[in-house]
Formats: C-alpha cells, structure tokens, sequence
C-alpha cells in the first residue's frame, strides 16, 4: 500500500517539528516505539481512524525575494529542500504562530502554496488559550476557506487538524497485483552499488552506473521475471548525508526514495563493504520497519575487503550491533561487480515478502499466546496482572496482531518483546516488523 505524503510548511519557529513530533506519536499511543530506533530524521508515519500517512517535517522558509546566486548558499539549500516537499506532497499544512500573526513571509508561501495546486490545509499554532480566537480573521486574509487552531505542544485541535487532513487525502490503493511475487525496493547512501546490482539481476546494463554519486535521480521500477512470476525492482535515488549534499537533485533524493519505497513490499539496504554501516543506513531501516516494510541487508563490494571482513560471522555481529532494532532481518553478502552472492538476494527478498503474508490461524495463535503466558506470567502492577480474553491478527499489509485484554497499561515492554519472541519463534516474520496492538474489552 503507498502511503500518501502530507508535508509541514511555514517559516521558521512556529512549531512545524514539534507538529511533526506530535503527529507521529500518535500513533506511538497504541504500538510501542521499538527501542535503539534512531529519530533524528524528517519522515515519519502518522496513523489515524485506521489510515496511515508519511508525514515530512521541512526547515522553515524565508522568502526574502533575492536572486539564488546573491544569498546564503545554504538558506537556498533548505527552500529547494522544502519545494521538492511541497511537489512530492498530496497535501500540505500550513503552518502558522497565532500568537505573532500574519507577516510578509506568510503571505509569501501562501502564494508558493496556491501556485502548487496541492491542497491546504491552514493550522494557526500555539493557541493555547481561547482568548487567541480573535487571531483566526486575520489568517483568513490569505484567501484559504478555513483556519484551524491548535496547539501541537499541548495536543490542542489536532483531532481535528488530522479529521481535514484525512479528507483531502487520495485514497489508498492497493499498487501489488494479484500476479506479482512483490515489489523490491533498492535503498541505500549514493555510490554504495545499487544500479549495478541491479544490472546483475537482470542481466544487462539497463540502469546507468557511474562512480559519480547521485547518477540515478528518480526512482525506476524493473521487471524480472523469478519462478515464473514478476518481481518489481525499483531502483531509487542515493541517499546521501545532509552535510555532504550539495547538489539539490542530489540532497533531496531521499524524499523521492522514501515515497518508492511506500510503493514496495520489502527494501533492500545496500551498504558497502569497504565503508561500513553510517548513521543513515540506520535512518532508512528505521523508517522501513516503522513505515511497515519488510528489510533485507545486503553488503556489496566484499571483493574490496579482506580476511573476516568477507565473512558472513563478521558481518553479522557488526549488523547486531548497529541495528538492535531489526534482530530479525536476513543478511547477504554480494558483489554487483563479480556476481558473487547476487542469486541470493531475490530468495531472500522474496521469502520476506511471503513471510509478510503468513496467515496464522486464530486457535493456534491464541494457543501459542497462552502458552506463554502461563510459562511465564506478566508482572503485576499496583496489584493487577495483565490477562489475555482473546487474540488475532488483523488484515493488514505489516503483520499485526490484536490482543484484547483487561487493562492496556499492564503490558510492560519487556513483556511486549517476550510475547513478540515467542510469536516469531512459532509463526516466523523474518525481516518484518510485527507489531502487538492491544485493545481494552469493555466490561
């Protein structure tokens, strides 16, 4: 399922990332954040009323008027950062201070914005009192049919905030087709190998290779027939670091990536050998766990290396390491460049994306999940002990499985992980996020 893409847009200081913060907790109110996640990062999913959304947090816009070739280089950098925001986008909150009111630069993207043809939703923040009430007339000077007021640090109006951001969404469609073994995403830093393994999946130079980092610009889907059935391989934009991005194309590539990967059932992480794990390989297994998808490592040019660090051991332990949040994902070692371990990658793709699938039977789960319980029985809290009525799994795209219970604030997170080991030990979902939803029945 693709996600549709909402950004928040204003100028600096009104709120935008503590919005975005605000938004993608909420959703944080019924599944727990997995731990060791690394959240210095712009994207974020935000669900709401069963329907979820990527939402982009973007540095604030300055609109002072001057030619790009007289200004600060890197204020350029960051309004070309929040314009691809607003032209990947399928809808747009606006965001203001109630408390300042209008300026010039407010009324400069709201121009931006009308021009954009994207809808808009206007959110006049940090009304935190009724008496900021009066402010709303002089927002409706911009010409957009309603204000909302609300108050992202206090949680105030957001209900509302996300009621109109839900209607002025697409509708969600499933992109998978009933023939498909699935859709493979190929994420990764620039220069890492994508391209060229790519080109060795499919046996020829279809996608351009380059040592030039940020040769592939848009994501390209590719079809490679496995087994009999088509496999979609999409290969997207280098995702580079934020203090070496120069090139606008370049530098804002990951928001082009993320939205591919919306449209896959599972990511390939390509890293490279001689490099290592960076930070931002973190970010972009972090988003697909969270986003849903399923994650498949894969460490290229081990034909660059040498000793244990062409060992699988080796690797290993390193991804232990730097990804305790994802224990689950396979890992395999390959050079595009030779073919060493590229027929492997597809297998491994596709037996995350079946495992994604898995249908388990309700007696069996709620026998697996009782079992469990009465081998090891949760804590108790204040005198009251967590108790299962009954479990599961909800039709959904990530596996999710429902447990109504007596009271959802009895469930400890340590107890949460030991009930999602004993799940996976029975039923699998490698390289899958799975996520336990707990719902109170009513007494």
């Amino acid at each position: 399922m693709a996600r549709p893409i909402v950004a928040i847009v204003g100028r600096p200081n009104v709120g935008k990332s503590t919005l975005f913060n605000r938004l993608v907790g909420w959703r944080k109110a019924i599944v727990d954040p997995i731990s060791g996640l690394t959240r210095d990062r712009l994207y974020g999913v935000c669900e709401w009323l069963g329907h979820e959304f990527t939402v982009v947090d973007t540095a604030g816009l300055e609109m002072d008027g001057a030619p790009v070739a007289d200004r600060d280089f890197s204020q350029a950098d960051i309004e070309a950062q929040t314009r691809v925001a607003i032209e990947e986008a399928n809808a747009i909150v606006f965001l203001l201070d109630v408390r300042q009111g209008l300026t010039a630069i407010d009324r400069d993207i709201a121009q931006l914005l009308r021009r954009s043809g994207r809808p808009v939703i206007i959110a006049a923040n940090k009304a935190d009192t009724y008496g900021q009430e009066h402010f709303r007339h002089e927002i409706l000077e911009l010409g957009f049919p309603e204000v909302l007021m609300v108050s992202a640090e206090h949680g105030i109006g957001i209900d509302d905030l996300l009621d109109r951001v839900l209607d002025n969404l697409p509708p969600t469609e499933a992109e998978v087709g009933e023939e498909e073994a699935g859709r493979i995403a190929i994420m990764g830093r620039p220069n890492v190998g994508k391209s060229s393994l790519l080109n060795a999946l499919l046996g020829d130079e279809r996608a351009l290779v380059s040592d030039i980092p940020g040769t592939t610009r848009d994501p390209v889907d590719t079809v490679l027939t496995f087994d009999g059935l088509p496999v979609v391989l999409i290969d997207t934009a280098g995702i580079r670091r934020r203090a070496a991005a120069r090139d606008r194309l370049e530098r804002f590539s990951l928001l082009r990536g993320i939205k591919a990967m919306e449209r896959a059932d599972a990511v390939l992480l390509v890293m490279e050998a001689p490099t290592g794990i960076l930070t931002q390989d973190q970010h972009v297994a972090s988003y697909a766990l969270e986003a849903g998808k399923g994650l498949v490592f894969v460490i290229n040019k081990v034909d660059l290396v040498e000793g244990e660090e062409k060992t699988a051991v080796a690797w290993k332990t390193r991804i232990a390491r730097a990804f305790k949040f994802v224990p689950h994902a396979p890992l395999v070692l390959i050079s595009a460049k030779t073919g060493a371990g590229v027929r492997r990658v597809i297998p491994a793709a596709l037996d995350v994306i079946g495992q994604r699938r898995t249908r388990v039977p309700t007696n069996e789960l709620n026998r697996v999940l009782r079992e469990a319980m009465t081998e090891r029985p949760p804590p108790s809290f204040k005198g009251k002990r967590l108790s299962l009525n009954f479990a599961t799994q909800a039709e959904s795209e990530a596996p999710t499985i429902v447990l109504f219970v007596n009271d959802v604030g009895l469930l400890h997170f340590s107890y949460r992980r030991y009930l999602e080991n004993q799940l996976r030990e029975h039923f699998g979902f490698q390289g899958n996020p799975l996520r336990i939803v707990l719902r109170q029945e009513k007494k």
